[in-house]
């Protein structure tokens, strides 16, 4: 018997993550010789979806060129990690992915953008690691523009600093952000915390008070739990888990705020929230455990959502 096409879905998104160029065509292909053969319905539509998948590679693969620094985005949100050279950005994508990455003790070794999925609350977010930003990258000093592209581009930015730093040194790459027009929620991480003298966050605090001001060292899981629940918020989703015959999908899915139980069948696939009949729900948004609501009740974050066809 076939495994499940929903099933089957999240299996082939979750293998296809982080592959590019022909690894990623490999894998296409890999999943094509293990999909069901039928002609209609969701495997068929399985099947066009993946067949696309190798077409988007190849043109993909055809127009990066060698000085382009645009990041494909993956995940549920993408957020920025930016500050000056040398402030522990890239040992801080390293504690919170699996990637590794060529770390010192000097400013410029990482030169260009470095993305890296990190799971929270079960939901995948891309955290991309810009190069030092300069003063005068609206002018192109340091390749600023090309970077301050990518940042358009994302959700939501982190702006990075030693907690032991004087202010001024994050104050030019806050200036250059803000004079090229790019506004995005964002917080300050004051890293490396470790090392910081007493009254060396609240300093940060008083030098940037618009800024919510997060304490992170590598060698402490708590401050990297607290990061990974401030980098959620500003992504401003919201996490709604399945409930199946077979108990509650690990994974959540994560949906904007306001969206129904239609939305999240239709995560799921359009086919179902088309004909589903409603829903039961755990969690905040019931007034109960295993309320039963139709197709245009608003989900809440935390909410356990049963599909009911």
């Amino acid at each position: 018997m076939p495994m499940p096409h929903r099933t089957f879905a999240q299996v082939a998104k979750r293998r296809l993550t982080g592959k590019e160029g022909r690894e990623r065509i490999r894998e296409v292909r890999a999943l094509l010789e293990e999909l069901p053969d039928y002609r209609n319905g969701p495997y068929a539509d399985l099947r066009k979806w993946l067949l696309s998948e190798i077409e988007e590679s190849r043109v993909r693969s055809s127009a990066v060129h060698r000085d382009s620094i645009a990041v494909r985005r993956e995940g549920a949100a993408q957020i920025a990690l930016v500050g000056p050279p040398n402030v522990g950005k890239s040992s801080l994508l390293q504690a919170l992915s699996e990637i590794q990455i060529k770390t010192s003790d000097y400013p410029f070794t990482t030169l260009r953008p470095i993305p890296a999925l990190t799971r929270i609350g079960g939901v995948l977010v891309q955290l991309v690691e810009i190069p030092g930003l300069i003063e005068g990258a609206n002018e192109d000093r340091g390749g600023g523009r090309a970077l301050l592209g990518v940042l358009r581009s994302a959700d939501a930015i982190i702006y990075c600093v030693r907690a032991t730093a004087e202010p001024g040194e994050l104050r030019p790459v806050i200036d250059e952000v803000t004079l090229a027009g790019i506004q995005k929620p964002a917080f300050l991480a004051a890293t490396r915390a470790d090392e910081a003298s007493p009254g060396a966050v609240e300093r940060l605090a008083g030098a940037f008070p618009d800024l919510e001001i997060v304490p992170v060292s590598v060698i402490d899981e708590a401050s990297l739990d607290a990061f990974r629940d401030a980098a959620w918020r500003l992504t401003g989703l919201i996490r709604v888990r399945l409930r199946t015959a077979a108990g509650t999908e690990p994974d959540p899915i994560a949906l904007d705020p306001g969206a129904t139980v239609t939305d999240v069948a239709d995560s799921v696939h359009h086919d179902l929230a088309a004909s589903f009949s409603g829903a039961r729900v755990w969690g905040p948004s019931a007034r109960f455990d295993g309320q039963r609501v139709g197709r245009d009740h608003p989900v809440e974050d935390g909410d356990v959502v049963e599909i009911l066809i």
